[in-house]
């Protein structure tokens, strides 16, 4: 009960931009539902100065309710299309997250940034946004301020991704396929992979498949926040054993592991077997549909949390490196997908 009241009136507010924004979407799909829930959240937030009291709610719905989207969209998929994509991707993957974390490198040192932010926005960029930054976050040590500042670079680029990338896709003429390989690898954050996604279903009415297909990259992609995170932690303590100032930070699986992956695939195991038993497929429809209307839901949120005003008055090295850092990533997922013959 305590929890119904913490959330509720953060979760009625999504839900009262979402509506609207999943009935404008459908009447203009060129601009599709998420994107029209980003704009809208983001309007809010200028005009709802003390969120206090939504916090809660705009936070769950930010997190939990996308992550329930993820799972419902594994109803429909085979198990074997699941492993067929994470594969296919899986160069293209470990390219883009090379790329952004040798940028965040270079641009360290020639910014003279603070190491703990660079590492945050690099991580951010290369893997999957928010949840790479708050699973990284705790074993370099950094402070709330520091976190706060690189959620909301990644979070800037994750809007104009979702807001530009299914026009971007439209003008190199890519196919459904080369789309939902170029969301997958070349956003941030899942919440913007899922808004994209969506937008190029409803402008080449493809009935979920790119939503489907990018959302297998994004999964493949996220389960790179182990061996970094695990890989920082050596790094860190390392440092500290050297007798170096920086403090020591801590590594726990069972904080960063995405276990909503889990449950992903356990819808795919379902759908599966159902499939093997001569289940009509057409019986998972609605499960999609939910699915996307929690994404748009999923996407008020973000708008909500959101404030942009107040990233570009103090955000501006931070910024320019993941601007660079987004740039890189989408140079080479291009160039990956051309020199594999996919684009």
């Amino acid at each position: 009960m305590e929890f119904l009241k913490k959330t509720a009136p953060g979760l009625l507010l999504c839900l009262i931009l979402a509506v609207p924004s999943w009935l404008l979407g459908r009447a203009f799909p060129v601009i599709g539902g998420p994107v029209f829930a980003i704009l809208a959240g983001m309007v809010v937030t200028m005009i709802l100065r003390d969120k206090s009291r939504y916090q809660a709610g705009i936070a769950f719905t930010s997190k939990k309710i996308l992550q329930c989207a993820v799972i419902l969209l594994g109803f429909g998929l085979n198990l074997s299309e699941i492993a067929k994509v994470g594969a296919l991707s899986l160069p293209i993957i470990c390219t883009t997250i090379t790329v952004s974390l040798v940028i965040a490198f270079v641009l360290r040192k020639r910014l003279a940034m603070p190491n703990n932010i660079s590492v945050l926005v690099g991580v951010g960029s290369s893997i999957c946004g928010g949840s790479a930054i708050a699973a990284t976050a705790p074993v370099i040590g950094a402070d709330d301020e520091e976190i706060a500042q690189s959620i909301s670079v990644i979070f800037l680029f994750n809007i104009l991704a979702a807001l530009f990338f299914p026009t971007l896709g439209s003008l190199l003429g890519m196919s459904n396929d080369g789309f939902g390989l170029f969301a997958g690898t070349a956003i941030n954050d899942t919440s913007s992979v899922t808004a994209a996604a969506s937008t190029w279903d409803t402008l080449h009415g493809t009935g979920g498949a790119v939503l489907e297909y990018a959302t297998i990259v994004k999964l493949t992609r996220t389960l790179a926040i182990i061996p970094i995170t695990l890989a920082l932690a050596f790094w860190r303590t390392w440092q500290v054993k050297r007798g170096g100032s920086v403090s020591n930070g801590s590594f726990d699986l069972k904080k960063i592991f995405p276990f909503f992956i889990l449950f992903f695939v356990l819808a795919s195991v379902i759908t599966t077997a159902a499939t093997m038993a001569g289940a009509d497929p057409a019986l998972f429809q609605p499960f999609k549909e939910l699915s996307k209307f929690f994404i748009v839901l999923a996407m008020a949120a973000i708008g909500l949390n959101t404030d942009l005003i107040k990233l570009i008055r103090t955000g501006g090295k931070p910024i320019f490196m993941g601007a660079c850092c987004w740039a890189g990533i989408t140079a080479a997922s291009l160039l990956m997908q051309h020199l594999e013959g996919l684009l």
